[in-house]
């Protein structure tokens, strides 16, 4: 089979962290073909998906003594050609949030591949419904007391009345821009005013979780069905977990609580053609559903000895063959 992944520059990748390297690894060695386009290569040209297709080839990174080892070349690329997504079996759209206008016009690029000939992970429409923070707010049982806002007044008695909280802004993404609120802070006001750009963007505020300090799990689902996880414990003075700022990864397990929040969301995540997704749970409660590019396929790999990669490409080969 054929492959297409829209990501970000190749060379900027981090193959022994990104988990779009460890997806076309897989496929790679599962005997598929790999190409690689990115978003300001795609294009609707009679009424057809087309785009800039590069050829790839990997080395495949190696364990060695509890870590990632990679070579110094770790892929080639040949003469990019141009020619339809459609001569593509899958496509996956894994270039890393922000979401930004660009990208929401890429997903509207790709509304104009044929879903009969080619599957498109995540869904275009799954990606523009699914914003990482809001998305979450349709599972009330699932998650922390949560408001989205940008009156300063609303924000600040949320704050009170809590004692401590998050906020976090609504494009965000690794750890970015996330703030931990009090009513004492002298300078609550300013971060308010400052997230919300003087009242002009929504910010997402939810009741702290003193089970932070114990981790931030992600969870990978694969067409509703968790996989695996791995926990992101904060380090030195900073609250909060994720990986892109400093924290730490540390095998887990997932509780019967967290398979629970899995299968309420399970539902709604296939009927929006979300397949592959990543969701962060602190203190049995749901904080985040990540949908555009979801990690951590290789701390979990490395952790507990297995290949999530090759599990979601057999998923991608049987829901191929399925439909044909």
């Amino acid at each position: 089979m054929k492959f297409a992944f829209i990501i970000d520059p190749i060379g900027k990748l981090n193959p022994s962290h990104d988990t779009s390297v460890a997806l076309m690894e897989a496929a790679q060695v599962l005997g598929h073909e790999i190409w690689v386009t990115q978003v300001h290569q795609l294009n609707v040209i009679e009424g057809q998906t087309w785009a800039l297709l590069t050829p790839v080839r990997l080395t495949p990174i190696v364990r060695d003594q509890g870590r990632w080892v990679v070579g110094e070349i770790w892929f080639s690329i040949e003469q990019p050609t141009l020619q339809p997504l459609e001569n593509m079996d899958a496509v996956f759209m894994r270039t890393d949030p922000p979401v930004t206008i660009p990208y929401l016009y890429a997903t509207y690029l790709l509304d104009y591949i044929n879903s009969e000939k080619t599957l498109v992970i995540n869904s275009p429409h799954g990606l523009r419904t699914a914003n990482e923070k809001m998305y979450a707010l349709q599972f009330k049982d699932c998650i922390p007391t949560t408001i989205v806002s940008r009156d300063k007044r609303v924000i600040r008695e949320f704050v009170e009345q809590e004692s401590a909280a998050v906020l976090k802004p609504l494009g965000g993404k690794a750890g970015e821009g996330i703030l931990f609120l009090e009513p004492s802070d002298r300078n609550l006001n300013s971060l308010i005013e400052i997230s919300t750009q003087q009242g002009l963007y929504p910010v997402m505020i939810q009741r702290f979780l003193p089970e932070a300090k114990d981790g931030d799990k992600r969870i990978i689902l694969l067409d509703g069905e968790a996989i695996g996880a791995v926990n992101r414990i904060p380090t030195g003075q900073e609250f909060r977990g994720n990986m892109a700022v400093g924290g730490r990864v540390a095998k887990t397990e997932i509780t019967d609580r967290e398979y629970e929040i899995c299968q309420k969301l399970a539902p709604k995540l296939i009927a929006d053609g979300l397949y592959f997704v990543g969701i962060d749970v602190i203190g049995g409660y749901l904080t985040e559903v990540n949908v555009t590019s979801p990690t951590g396929i290789r701390e979990i790999d490395l952790l507990d000895n297995v290949s999530l990669g090759e599990k979601v490409i057999a998923w991608v080969e049987n829901k191929i063959k399925t439909r044909l």
